[in-house]
């Protein structure tokens, strides 16, 4: 029974926190809420009207009024409504002894008001004048007022803390946007510059059918008209083929702002000279492992692994400055192995970094897989697997 009735009190618990929540974040409760007050508080003084002069019931009624409606007006006009509210509360302190609980709502609801709009100073300035009364020797009520000024504290407290999350949650998600928008762009032009090393590695291809399909129609003796027609069709297709590519590579390239390359697209030739420059510049220790049987690869395969190669240098020496590295090429039946790792610290900005991205791009493009992460035991390893059957 005690474990139900806790599972009980929870539920109920924060069944009252959602439905608060949702309160709050009603942009008109404060107009209700101290219309609700005011007729709470009006009723009240009536149905309990002491005997007596009629002066003293308008003060008292009066008190009641103002120590509550104005929480009505908190939306637009804060600043007046919480002194309004304040100077009721403490005269009726002064006078009966003690506050109203109507006029105690009101305040612990301004105060936290005060506190949504951060506004500390005139939080303390309202407090204060409770404090002294609590610490004056002569207080005779003086159990009541420091309950009331605990309670002020604490929803005073409760808004500025309300505020902080909701700050602090707004500043997350615009952090996250401009990370994720940083993350498209790199990647769109991670995209581009790999359609315009690319280019050179399809035009060779296409170029070689217009060659070898002009070649088959003048140097074939006897061919019959029509596969000359066919063949002339052939060499006409690859051309236009290469004109487009060259308009697209054209925009491609007035868009990033990059001018023409002039030397030939690099392959897994060219690693050694790579990584000659690499320990050249960085003076630390680096090798080449080449495994299996070298074959030559499609030129946009050797492409992607040099350029991820290239990258994973890169980021080695700006991660792990001084540390050794190994690259490992290993020729398989039906996909090409690259692992790069070195003996750093082993965190190379795996979340954020835009190398590691670009590598994804480039192993992705040509139907491959790519692995970055820490190195067992130490270090830092990049791997990909890229298909070359």
């Amino acid at each position: 029974m005690t474990c139900v009735s806790t599972v009980v009190d929870r539920i109920a618990g924060n069944r009252v926190v959602v439905a608060c929540r949702r309160l709050a974040d009603f942009p008109d409760w404060p107009l209700a809420a101290g219309t609700a007050l005011g007729v709470i508080g009006l009723a009240e003084a009536v149905l309990r009207r002491p005997a007596g002069p009629q002066q003293a019931f308008t003060f008292a009624l009066l008190l009641g009024v103002f120590s509550a409606v104005p929480l009505a007006f908190a939306r637009t006009n804060l600043v007046p409504s919480a002194l309004t509210i304040t100077a009721a509360n403490l005269t009726t302190l002064l006078v009966v002894g003690h506050v109203a609980v109507i006029g105690e709502i009101a305040q612990l609801l301004v105060l936290y008001l005060l506190g949504v709009r951060r506004s500390r100073r005139l939080i303390v300035l309202i407090l204060l004048p409770f404090l002294a009364y609590t610490i004056t020797p002569t207080t005779e009520s003086r159990p009541s007022a420091l309950l009331l000024l605990a309670l002020a504290g604490l929803a005073a407290t409760v808004g500025l803390v309300r505020t902080g999350r909701r700050d602090n949650a707004e500043r997350d998600a615009i952090q996250q946007t401009i990370a994720d928008t940083m993350l498209e762009h790199a990647a769109r032009g991670e995209r581009a510059r790999i359609a315009r090393e690319l280019h050179d590695v399809v035009a060779h291809h296409i170029s070689m059918i217009a060659v070898q399909a002009e070649t088959a129609r003048l140097t074939t003796p006897g061919m019959p008209a029509e596969g000359a027609k066919r063949l002339v069709a052939i060499g006409d297709t690859a051309r236009a083929a290469l004109t487009e590519m060259r308009r697209l590579l054209g925009v491609l390239r007035e868009d990033a702002g990059d001018e023409p390359a002039r030397a030939p697209q690099p392959g897994l030739v060219q690693l050694n000279e790579l990584i000659d420059a690499a320990r050249e510049s960085t003076g630390s220790c680096m090798r080449l492992i080449v495994s299996g049987r070298v074959v030559p690869l499609d030129p946009g395969i050797e492409l992607t692994a040099f350029r991820i190669v290239q990258e994973a240098l890169t980021n080695a020496r700006r991660h792990a400055p001084g540390a050794a590295v190994d690259v490992h090429v290993t020729y398989l039946e039906d996909h090409l192995q690259v692992r790069v790792r070195d003996n750093g610290p082993g965190a190379h900005g795996e979340r954020s970094g835009h190398g590691l991205l670009g590598m994804r791009e480039r192993a992705s493009m040509v139907g491959g897989e790519l692995h970055t992460g820490p190195a067992p035991g130490s270090g830092f390893l990049v791997e990909t697997r890229l298909p070359t059957a």
